[in-house]
């Protein structure tokens, strides 16, 4: 018989990708290391993230009602969580990065990252402590050498994980088998 401890109310879902979250607030990009991401709805594309109510980014949800959400690579840690020590209200980031814009014209996105999704504001959530963002993914940016087979590759894209609550990185383990498929044995 498996025994089971009692653990903590506050458990985190893990790993987490890390992204750096991209707004304009007073027309200047800025970036914030984020981990609380993830797709909420397959048609239209919609993500969410959670951003506490303290964050000096949440001024550029308002302001433009666009977004993006950028995967670093674990070689980008320490600007990566340069952004997440530092507030854009004090330290401009901008500098950190080769930013570009897409057909928004308004979600800052970063150069260096090989993925970056570009977001129209659809729905905010106002939790206890923090907003969750909801976003139409409306175009999302790569470079050929991050892909396999027309897809982004998990191998070649390298991202930065995150676990908590003992705050740690990490970077990707290895291939286990394929979804929708590694359980058909199973099936009767």
């Amino acid at each position: 018989m498996v025994i089971k401890v009692r653990y903590s109310a506050n458990v985190f879902m893990y790993p987490m990708p890390v992204t750096l979250l991209g707004v304009n607030v007073n027309s200047v990009p800025n970036f914030m290391a984020l981990s609380w991401v993830s797709r909420v709805n397959a048609n239209p594309p919609l993500i969410g993230c959670g951003v506490g109510k303290h964050h000096y980014t949440n001024r550029g949800f308002l302001e433009n009602k666009t977004f993006s959400i950028n995967f670093p690579t674990a070689g980008m840690i320490e600007k990566t969580d340069y952004c997440g020590l530092v507030s854009g209200k004090t330290t401009d980031k901008s500098a950190l990065f080769d930013i570009f814009f897409g057909d928004l014209k308004s979600a800052p996105m970063i150069s260096e990252c090989p993925l970056s999704l570009e977001c129209r504001l659809v729905n905010t959530v106002d939790n206890p402590t923090n907003n969750f963002y909801i976003g139409e993914i409306v175009a999302s940016y790569t470079e050929e050498k991050y892909l396999t087979d027309g897809h982004p590759d998990i191998k070649k894209i390298n991202p930065l994980l995150l676990t908590m609550p003992d705050n740690h990185y990490w970077s990707i383990g290895e291939y286990m088998g394929d979804a929708w498929k590694a359980g058909k044995n199973l099936k009767t």
